[in-house]
C-alpha cells in the first residue's frame, strides 16, 4: 500500500510538471513575433566594399640587413671574452680550437700544442700592427678570413 501511495504522488507530480512546462512553452511561442524574411536574404553585390588586392605604390619596410661591420663586431666578439675591446694573446689561443684541426703540418693526425701555438702567435704577430700585444677592432679586421667565391651551377 505504501508503494502504491508513492508511486501515485510521482505520477501526479512528474505529470503536474510536464503540464506545466507545455503550457509555459506554448504561451512563448504564440507571443513570439514571426522572423523577418529579410534578415535571411543575402546582401546585394557591392563591388565598393570589396578589399583592395592591388597594392599600387605601397611598400612595406624592407628587412634589415646585417652590415659587414655588424658581422665583424659579432666576429671579435667571440674573441673577445672580457668584453674591453682588446684581444689579448690567451683570448686568441684559447678560442681557436677549429683552427687546432686544420694545422696537422706532417699528415700523421697528430698535432701538438707546440705547432698549433706557433701558427696562432705568427698570425697573431703579423695582424699587432703597433706590437702593443693586443689586437684593436681594426687590427683584427686584418685576420678576417677571405670570402669564398660562389660556386657556378655545372649543369
Amino acid at each position: 500500500m505504501k508503494a502504491f501511495v508513492i508511486g501515485s504522488f510521482v505520477t501526479l507530480t512528474l505529470l503536474g510538471v510536464g503540464l506545466f512546462w507545455w503550457q509555459g512553452r506554448a504561451e512563448v511561442e504564440a507571443a513570439a513575433p514571426p522572423p523577418d524574411p529579410m534578415a535571411f536574404a543575402p546582401e546585394p553585390f557591392d563591388p565598393d566594399k570589396l578589399p583592395i588586392t592591388d597594392p599600387g605604390d605601397m611598400e612595406g619596410p624592407a628587412p634589415p640587413e646585417a652590415s659587414e661591420l655588424t658581422k665583424e663586431q659579432s666576429r671579435f666578439f667571440r674573441y673577445d671574452r672580457n668584453r674591453d675591446w682588446r684581444i689579448t694573446r690567451s683570448e686568441m689561443l684559447s678560442s681557436r680550437s677549429d683552427a687546432f684541426r686544420k694545422l696537422d703540418k706532417d699528415g700523421n693526425n697528430l698535432l701538438t700544442f707546440e705547432e698549433w701555438a706557433v701558427n696562432t702567435v705568427n698570425k697573431f704577430e703579423g695582424a699587432d700592427a703597433n706590437g702593443d700585444r693586443e689586437l684593436s677592432p681594426g687590427e683584427f679586421a686584418t685576420t678576417a678570413p677571405k670570402p669564398r667565391k660562389k660556386r657556378r651551377c655545372a649543369c
